[in-house]
């Protein structure tokens, strides 16, 4: 059966064909730019500085596309959202090999390209937009309807018979009982080359979010994640507290120093939490809340664990360290010690955790991976503490945990960046 996520790619275009968009954006985006820019003179290609601009645009360019595609494929990526991050991630990533070589070059050739490239690349993909097919087709029966309030397109069959249109993809409850008649028209749809995917993997694609009603293979494929990209992602965590830590020890001097003036108390705050499978670990922030006794009652304790909305305990100064997270960057700590990694679940509390893994089945699944400053059930949701959207949010984290690879970490650190400069779900 067909993964979640091809059922984005179904009954696409034309103009989602990759080598479409590469020369497409090679000729509008790297060449004819510069061409008229330079007025059309032929001897500015001759010149080294020119050919080595125009080469590592292409370059350039062509990744742009590459990663752009691979992070469009997760739930909630818009066109331009993908598209702007990346190629400004591949452009500095040449720009940075062009200046470690000492190779020649033009600003202006890069820049003109660059600016073209994501023009010409948005313009094909809005293209692709509109002359895409694809129609979702619903067999009746079993938890079909829980679709209905996702705003996919949708047509509901009404009798057993194949659809006549190029994009169609059948839809259906897979361990519902049907009648025979719509068990032979899945079987014909299969033969003639129709998709047929099962309603959770349409739910998964549209939603990013892993609806599981029990620990299954048919629901993971693995309980255990890829282990390799595990290992080397701790190597990445590692090597980037490393790298920040000497540029960040100043600012976070001078962030501590702005917290003991703020209010009464710690700089720092510490809050035992639930980690890295399921070990109890100490957490490490700064603290944005007024000081308070902790209560010897336990539901005491758990609602003081909770933090609401426009929660009276947050400082002024708290609430910018919360909506911008520089309140998080003292966990680069927890990250060395190996309790945490950049992107991952989010730590409960202690105390938070021990009652939702009382009161929600398989929540401590979410501690096969390590927990992380950043995730992507944060920047889909935000932080909450209730049970009905806790069970939610473990949808995303089950999410992330199917998906685990490093094109959708690269997409939850685009997704974080756009969080810090708005402050939304930043709670």
């Amino acid at each position: 059966m067909a993964a979640p996520n091809d059922v984005i790619q179904d009954g696409r275009s034309l103009y989602r064909s990759f080598g479409l968009q590469v020369l497409a954006c090679i000729v509008f985006g790297t060449l004819l730019p510069p061409f008229l820019y330079f007025g059309g003179r032929m001897a500015s290609f001759e010149n080294p500085t020119f050919q080595n601009s125009v080469i590592a645009s292409m370059i350039a360019l062509i990744a742009g596309i590459f990663f752009a595609r691979r992070v469009n494929i997760y739930p909630g990526v818009k066109q331009l959202g993908a598209v702007l991050p990346t190629f400004i991630a591949s452009f500095g990533f040449v720009a940075l090999l062009i200046l470690a070589f000492r190779f020649d070059y033009s600003n202006q050739v890069l820049l003109i390209n660059f600016m073209a490239s994501v023009l010409v690349y948005v313009g094909v993909m809005g293209l692709a937009t509109k002359a895409d097919t694809k129609i979702l087709y619903t067999v009746p029966g079993g938890r079909i309807a829980r679709l209905g309030n996702l705003g996919l397109e949708t047509r509901k069959l009404l009798e057993p018979v194949l659809p006549n249109h190029r994009g169609a993809i059948i839809v259906a409850d897979l361990h519902a009982d049907h009648d025979d008649s719509w068990e032979r028209l899945l079987a014909t749809a299969a033969l003639e080359g129709v998709p047929v995917f099962h309603f959770k993997q349409v739910y998964e694609a549209a939603t990013g979010k892993v609806w599981i009603e029990h620990l299954a293979e048919n629901s993971f494929g693995s309980l255990l994640p890829n282990m390799s990209f595990m290992r080397l992602k701790r190597l990445a965590d590692i090597a980037l507290v490393l790298l920040l830590l000497p540029i960040l020890v100043l600012p976070l001097l001078l962030v501590a120093v702005l917290v003991k003036l703020d209010s009464h108390g710690p700089v720092l705050f510490r809050q035992e939490r639930v980690g890295y499978r399921g070990r109890p670990f100490m957490v490490t922030k700064f603290r944005t809340m007024r000081c308070e006794e902790l209560s010897e009652s336990v539901e005491e304790r758990r609602a003081k664990a909770m933090t609401g909305e426009n929660d009276p305990r947050i400082t002024k100064l708290g609430a910018f360290l919360r909506r911008t997270r520089i309140d998080e960057l003292p966990q680069m700590l927890n990250i060395l010690m190996g309790h945490m990694s950049w992107i991952g679940p989010r730590p409960e509390a202690l105390e938070l955790g021990n009652w939702y893994r009382q009161e929600i089945p398989f929540y401590d699944y979410r501690h096969i991976v390590r927990p992380g400053i950043t995730g992507w059930a944060q920047v889909n949701q935000g932080h909450v503490t209730e049970l009905q959207d806790i069970d939610a949010k473990l949808q995303y984290d089950f999410y992330y945990i199917k998906n685990f690879s490093y094109w959708l970490d690269f997409l939850i650190l685009m997704r974080t960046a756009q969080v810090v400069l708005t402050g939304h779900g930043a709670k």
